[in-house]
């Protein structure tokens, strides 16, 4: 028996949103582009982009910007409010994913360092209110993944407990992070076929290559 088998049934799924149920790295990678070249500096590549952009902004850019953290977030968000609708695309098999959850019964919600208000404005623009009872996102509690508080507001209400039984579904090493400091069970869509140091810190204990696999965990 496999341990997918072995797992209890979830009552609830958390997933991340970026690069999780839709593709936006064609977003990213041009929104970072501008803001370094903005600001005179040689740009990141796509891969270093993949590699490196992980956390809310508010906890990443002081550490790249400094004092300039304020201007660099400035010109981040210029280009990602002209371009990001318009480039928003699900995954494949996010949908047939997030109709398979509601079909079990499952409890959705989105936890996602992008901020709440962009978020949910996606969110919308996609028309899955249907399927996710509920998106946060950062700046929506006093701390952003890979803190527990955004896990802690997504369950908030539901009277359902962060434990074994709640799924956080992500494909960065702050989702995994997230799920083991709230004791949820931490769920790996995607990522790397080889697990470097920063996943193995905070291990998955599902993993699925992308949503169709994760859907037929399920």
């Amino acid at each position: 028996m496999t341990l997918a088998e072995r797992q209890a049934r979830p009552r609830a799924l958390l997933f991340d949103w970026d690069n999780t149920l839709v593709d936006t790295w064609p977003t990213i990678v041009e929104c970072y582009h501008d803001t370094f070249t903005t600001l005179g500096l040689a740009p990141w590549t796509a891969n270093e982009v993949r590699a490196r952009a992980h956390g809310s902004l508010r906890d990443v850019f002081p550490s790249l910007f400094g004092e300039r953290a304020g201007e660099a977030e400035t010109v981040f968000y210029e280009t990602f409010h002209r371009i990001h609708l318009q480039r928003l695309q699900p995954l494949p098999g996010a949908d047939d994913l997030l109709a398979r959850c509601q079909d079990l019964g499952c409890y959705v919600a989105v936890v996602s360092n992008k901020v709440g208000d962009n978020l949910r404005t996606e969110l919308a623009h996609l028309g899955w209110q249907r399927w996710i009872s509920r998106a946060v996102g950062a700046r929506d509690c006093l701390r952003d993944k890979p803190a527990p508080d955004p896990i802690f507001r997504a369950l908030d209400g539901t009277g359902i407990a962060p434990d074994e039984t709640v799924w956080m579904v992500g494909d960065t090493p702050a989702d995994l992070k997230c799920a083991h400091a709230a004791g949820c069970l931490p769920v790996l869509v995607g990522g790397p076929e080889a697990l470097s140091e920063m996943f193995l810190s905070h291990p998955p204990r599902l993993r699925a290559r992308n949503c169709h696999e994760l859907a037929a965990l399920l």
